[in-house]
């Protein structure tokens, strides 16, 4: 399942969840950390994020 945020760039971006190996506040959003030096920066609090990506790992009901 993909989790949609807003980019700083005000564009849609998609996240895997699964891959997510760390979450951290920055002065424009939230920065979502993937393997390999890769990362997104996205325009919602940290909250909000780890909120996002915790229901989207949750086996449904």
């Amino acid at each position: 399942m993909l989790v949609m945020f807003v980019g700083t760039d005000r564009t849609q971006t998609a996240v895997n969840p699964g891959q997510v190996t760390f979450v951290s506040s920055v002065s424009d959003g939230t920065r979502i950390r993937f393997g390999e030096g890769r990362s997104v920066t996205v325009t919602e609090p940290i909250d909000a994020v780890l909120d996002s990506l915790n229901r989207a790992l949750r086996p449904h009901e």
